[in-house]
């Protein structure tokens, strides 16, 4: 995993967060919702990122293979 994607899933996962503290959601479905919104903050960075760069910000790199971890 990259910087690239490590910073985009941060900020899904911070989107997400703030998000639900402002709406404050109570069911399962709300909490979905929210969750929704998150990833598509971050979602839209990636592609207004990937327009930009021309370059794909996913990549098949594994953190695993990274730091040579046994499987």
């Amino acid at each position: 995993m990259t910087n690239r994607e490590l910073v985009l899933n941060m900020l899904a996962e911070l989107s997400t967060k703030d998000i639900s503290e402002a709406r404050n959601p109570e069911t399962f479905r709300e909490h979905a919702e929210v969750a929704r919104q998150g990833g598509e903050i971050a979602r839209n960075a990636r592609a207004e990122l990937e327009a930009k760069t021309g370059k794909p910000v996913v990549t098949s790199l594994n953190a695993r293979d990274t730091l040579q971890i046994e499987k």
